[in-house]
């Protein structure tokens, strides 16, 4: 339910974002304002003067700053976080539920974004048009700059996670005539079947794909779930795809693969650590792609985002139901 400014600004409450500046241009710092709220900015929470708003707070809006218990408890007066974007591996949601603060995310603003993205990267390496676009640039006019290519519709699309974007993801190989090979342990194979996707196990999925694209959530379940084992498992030609979260692969296993050639190469736009250091063996691995963390990006997905995250603090703030609960 949208609340109108007068219902909420007689409460004079206070909403940090974790964001380097706030302007009133902003759609999302618009709708907070609307609302009377009370909006600072700090990128940084253990700066004094981040830390001294923090404690007063009345609602938080994060990216990626962890929130864990003992940060939740120098905000006693904050009753709602609300994660910027997708994934919530940053905030510590039971020790939020103890203490009575509602986490909220937004699970739905980069959908086709991120699945597109996805889908762009493994249309790169199918293509091989990092050489290509190299040798055109370099006044070669050959298009056995391209090495040796496969008919797209000859090969297997592997996606493991079939949420939101892993599903637009798989939806999207099947368009382009890709045989689409899907995982998810909490759908059943009939509703996976039923989309077009055929369903099966994660072995078969590393086994018998040509590529393969990640979009399981990140949780200590899933940490490394790309790991030597499931490297070796894949077929040397396969190359992954991950626009999900870094910690999905183990880094130094994906690379001593792509360098052996268990595997022919990766995509990344994701990494455990992020920014990696300039000096990140995978950031310079000839088989390797890395986009710097741009999947979710459209200037509609970024209005989106900021929209509903706001608007989720307010209704919360006035004693409502959030639209994104997390707890």
């Amino acid at each position: 339910m949208q609340q109108t400014a007068s219902q909420v600004k007689s409460m004079s409450q206070r909403v940090v974002i974790g964001h380097r500046s706030v302007s009133p241009e902003d759609p999302g710092i618009k709708v907070l304002l609307d609302a009377g709220l009370e909006v600072t900015a700090h990128p940084h929470f253990n700066e004094p003067e981040a830390q001294a708003d923090l404690e007063r707070c009345d609602g938080l809006i994060v990216s990626l700053q962890p929130i864990d218990g003992p940060r939740l408890d120098r905000m006693p007066n904050c009753r709602v976080v609300t994660r910027l974007g997708v994934g919530y591996d940053n905030i510590d949601v039971p020790a939020a539920t103890e203490r009575g603060v509602r986490i909220t995310y937004v699970p739905d603003y980069g959908v086709h974004e991120v699945s597109t993205h996805a889908i762009t990267l493994l249309l790169v390496m199918a293509r091989n048009m990092e050489s290509l676009l190299k040798a055109s640039a370099e006044g070669r006019w050959d298009y056995g700059a391209m090495g040796t290519v496969q008919r797209i519709q000859d090969q297997t699309l592997g996606v493991l996670g079939l949420g939101r974007i892993g599903h637009q993801t798989a939806l999207k190989g099947l368009g382009l005539g890709m045989r689409t090979l899907g995982y998810d342990p909490v759908i059943p194979d009939e509703d996976i079947r039923a989309t077009g996707i055929e369903p099966a196990d994660m072995d078969r999925v590393l086994a018998e794909s040509d590529y393969i694209s990640l979009h399981v959530p990140s949780m200590p379940e899933t940490r490394h779930i790309i790991n030597t084992e499931a490297l070796a498992a894949m077929k040397p030609t396969a190359r992954i795809i991950n626009t999900a979260r870094g910690p999905l692969i183990d880094e130094e296993a994906l690379l001593a693969a792509v360098r052996s050639g268990t595997i022919a190469g990766a995509a990344l736009d994701v990494f455990e650590t992020e920014p990696p250091p300039p000096d990140h063996p995978l950031l310079h691995e000839p088989n390797v792609i890395v986009t710097p963390h741009a999947a979710w990006y459209s200037e509609a997905a970024k209005t989106d985002m900021q929209v509903k995250a706001s608007q989720d603090v307010v209704n919360v703030l006035s004693g409502n139901e959030p639209v994104y609960p997390l707890n």
